[in-house]
């Protein structure tokens, strides 16, 4: 009887000592860890030429206004499956009034178009695209795991601009916001 009256007591100071023997035994001269990444798709640009001036090279209307923008992209698409996009859109259209206009221009006919050229893992729009103010157009695409250097590739958009004896003289500026995805 007398045992289990010190058997609650024991109890406690056996696990204590148990424990204790335990912690001390992690400490070694060396150890492991496992590292573990999940690399998502990813995508991102710099547009290289902050403004893109147009220029003609006649001056009895023979030729329309062209000029170049230049870009690098850098993108990772996923393994199976992934895909990618550039794409660009007149966010601010031609102003002041008077000149040239993406979405009312003052001919019927008169365009800001582009081609486009990319360096792979991208491929280039096909042909001459007419640019928008009201949905975005294709600059580049990626298929399924691409991967662009790890400086980025490079890119441009070729504009032209159709020459109208409708505008009116002066300097006109438009907004285009080029945006790139990846899946």
């Amino acid at each position: 009887m007398r045992m289990s009256k010190y058997l609650p007591s024991l109890l406690p100071a056996c696990l204590t000592l148990a424990l204790a023997g335990t912690a001390h035994a992690q400490f070694a001269t060396t150890g492991t860890t496992t590292v573990s990444v999940a690399i998502a798709p990813e995508a991102a640009l710099q547009i290289n030429t902050g403004t893109s001036t147009l220029t003609n090279s006649g001056t009895t209307f023979n030729s329309n206004y062209t000029g170049t923008t230049s870009l690098t992209y850098k993108v990772r698409t996923t393994k199976v499956g992934g895909s990618g996009t550039i794409t660009l859109k007149v966010t601010t259209d031609f102003g002041p009034a008077g000149g040239p206009s993406v979405a009312t221009p003052p001919t019927a006919g008169d365009t800001l178009a582009y081609t486009c050229t990319v360096t792979s893992p991208g491929t280039g729009c096909s042909g001459s695209q007419t640019s928008s103010t009201s949905s975005s157009t294709s600059v580049a695409t990626f298929g399924t795991d691409a991967k662009s250097a790890s400086a980025g590739n490079g890119g441009s958009v070729s504009w032209t601009l159709t020459n109208d004896p409708q505008y009116s003289t002066g300097t006109y500026t438009a907004t285009v916001t080029f945006t790139i995805s990846a899946t």
